[in-house]
């Protein structure tokens, strides 16, 4: 807890109109939740509200642990101030997309069933590519620069980003198929929640687990330096052995995904 209210007490100080946006992603993580009972409409067996649940928490978990990260990087105050403002905003209004497709009640990916739906598809395309440019230069700015962190949780956080770029690149290849299932169309039966097909192969769950790669893996090096007191040479073998198995998962759920078989059958 103590690590929460100091990455609360950092971002809000550091950047409080990041920390205002973080907020709005998870009032709005809330607005959708009471949603569900109120709003019986469904889209592809799901209800509406769904998935714009589903990315408020997401993105508002993403935006605040960038906003922390950041802090870490030695760039210049009006540097960080642009930076952090493209990510949220970005990010806020992608997501915003998706929460209006929703109250529309048609998809918000994939969707060109007419001019202005086909818009607000690549106007969602344009924010995230922008956001994974973001991305690229962190990860190089991670090897070039020295971050205000130990050596371990430094190359956690490379880890990270890299992965990260690879779930980026699989929503990619959703894009490129126009669609996120293998084997058989979207919708259908899903697991609870998550909705990932339990029918067919679904590249939502590389995608899914990569883009948290960002959390996970340095928290477990944080994990690590608290709980195991060993020199940095072991530490830095620990976090490289506990991200290549991550990255090994993602891997495989990918590659689960593309022969069209589902994680779980039910």
């Amino acid at each position: 807890m103590n690590i929460i209210n100091q990455s609360l007490r950092t971002v809000k100080n550091e950047s409080p109109i990041l920390y205002r946006i973080v907020q709005l992603h998870f009032a709005s993580a809330l607005i959708c939740f009471i949603a569900l009972f109120i709003d019986d409409r469904t889209l592809m067996g799901v209800n509406v509200w769904i998935k714009p649940l589903k990315f408020f928490i997401s993105g508002g978990i993403y935006i605040f642990t960038f906003g922390y990260l950041i802090t870490l990087y030695p760039y210049s105050t009006l540097k960080k101030h642009i930076i952090r403002n493209i990510v949220a905003w970005t990010l806020l209004v992608e997501i915003g997309i998706i929460a209006y497709q929703a109250a529309r009640g048609v998809q918000s990916h994939y969707n060109q069933s007419s001019l202005f739906d086909g818009l607000l598809f690549a106007a969602m395309g344009i924010l995230i590519a922008i956001n994974v440019l973001i991305m690229v230069m962190f990860a190089i700015d991670t090897i070039r620069l020295k971050l205000n962190t130990t050596r371990s949780v430094q190359l956690a956080i490379f880890l990270g980003w890299i992965i990260v770029i690879f779930g980026s690149w699989v929503g990619g290849q959703m894009i490129s198929q126009m669609a996120h299932n293998v084997g058989i169309a979207d919708g259908g039966e899903g697991l609870p929640l998550v909705n990932w097909s339990t029918n067919g192969g679904d590249l939502r769950i590389a995608h899914f687990f990569g883009l948290h790669a960002i959390q996970i893996i340095p928290l477990f090096a944080l994990f690590l330096n608290k709980k195991w007191k060993t020199k940095t040479s072991n530490q830095l073998i620990g976090v490289t052995i506990f991200g290549l198995l991550f990255a090994a998962w993602i891997g495989f759920t990918f590659y689960q995904a593309k022969q069209g078989v589902p994680l779980v059958s039910i």
